[in-house]
C-alpha cells in the first residue's frame, strides 16, 4: 500500500493508535460494522466474509437510518436531492 500511493505522490495521515476521536466516523462506521455484522456471524471462508459485508455495506448505504440524515435512511435523501436538483434544472 505504500509503495502504491507514493507512486500516485499521495501522502498518507496516521492516527495515533488508541485515538479513536481523530477520526470519528470511521471509528463509528467500524463500530457499527462490528456490532451489526461481524459479532453476528460465524464466517467459514474468505469469500462468506465478503459476501456478508457487501450485504451489510449496501443495507448501510442505501437503506439503514442515520442519524446525521435525521434518522432517514440515504436512499431517501440521495431521492429527495435528486428530485430538488431536477426541479432547480441543475441536474
Amino acid at each position: 500500500l505504500q509503495r502504491w500511493l507514493e507512486q500516485r505522490d499521495i501522502v498518507a495521515r496516521f492516527i495515533e493508535p488508541g485515538s479513536p476521536w481523530q477520526n470519528g466516523v470511521n471509528e463509528s462506521f467500524n463500530g457499527h460494522f462490528r456490532d451489526e455484522c461481524l459479532n453476528r456471524e460465524l464466517l467459514e471462508s474468505a469469500l462468506e466474509a465478503q459476501v456478508i459485508a457487501h450485504a451489510f455495506r449496501d443495507e448501510y448505504n442505501d437503506i439503514r437510518p442515520h442519524s446525521s440524515l435525521d434518522y432517514r435512511a440515504p436512499s431517501e435523501v440521495r431521492a429527495e436531492l435528486l428530485k430538488q436538483a431536477a426541479g432547480s434544472g441543475q441536474a
